[in-house]
């Protein structure tokens, strides 16, 4: 393959990318879920999810961002929606889910995503939008349950963040939501690699936030951008009240 033949070839990724930071110029940086696409409304990890967004998107008052898929990703629109607060995707045609044969997203309008061909377009775009360009940005990426690609999502993330390619001038909170230890056993997997040496003690947990709780993932939020935040207890009981309205 020769130079040329090369670049045509890259061309329609370049344009994508392109049209992703676009998306993002127009609808705001924000906070970036990433989560399995297989659990859906009648899963406990959804309507916590539901209400972690929908409570983030209060506090932080920014835009949503997910890969506007089903599951935990529709979880977390469906919270912003209910806050009324901007969200924006970035689609794949090809999702481990009930949307997986279209490249049209079932409510959200069409100015608020964008159906990409190529993943690598897709991640540009999830990685964009958590980036802070000033200190008036707040974002977040939030990781939620999920499989293989929420991994892959997860850990590229992190080595962008440990290598200083984001967050290294304006730091970018960095969440994992451990519901039900969902990440018990990959936390111990990591703590196995320190053994190993081949991460350096402390340098992963240093690098993320895990919660088992959205109060907690709340209140980290809230000092981390120095932001009032009411007392735990209420907070709990409040999103308990909000549990129990979610059908």
């Amino acid at each position: 393959m020769n130079l040329l033949t090369l670049k045509k070839e890259q061309a329609p990724m370049r344009k994508e990318i392109e049209q992703c930071y676009e998306l993002i110029h127009r609808l705001g940086r924000g906070v970036v879920y990433l989560g399995s696409s297989r659990m859906g409304p009648g899963h406990p990890h959804y309507s916590q999810t539901l209400e972690l967004s929908r409570e983030i998107a209060n506090l932080l008052d920014c835009t949503t961002w997910t890969g506007a898929g089903p599951g935990l990703m529709d979880a977390a629109i469906t919270g912003a929606l209910q806050a009324k607060k901007p969200v924006g995707g970035f689609k794949i045609g090809r999702e481990a889910g009930e949307w997986s044969t279209s490249n049209f997203h079932p409510y959200l309008p069409s100015e608020t995503y964008l159906a990409c061909r190529f993943f690598s377009a897709r991640k540009h775009g999830l990685v964009d939008a958590a980036v802070r360009s000033s200190n008036f940005d707040k974002t977040a990426v939030v990781a939620l349950p999920g499989g293989v690609g929420t991994l892959d999502e997860m850990f590229e993330i992190l080595a962008l963040i440990q290598l200083e390619r984001i967050g290294s001038e304006l730091p970018v909170p960095f969440i994992v939501m451990n519901y039900d230890s969902f990440y018990a056993k990959l936390l111990d997997f990591l703590n196995v690699c320190e053994d190993w040496g081949t991460v350096s003690k402390g340098e992963v947990s240093s690098l993320w936030k895990i919660c088992d709780t959205n109060s907690e993932a709340l209140a980290y939020l809230a000092e981390f951008y120095d932001l009032p935040f009411p007392d735990e207890g209420k907070q709990e009981t409040e999103l308990r009240t909000a549990h129990e309205r979610v059908p």
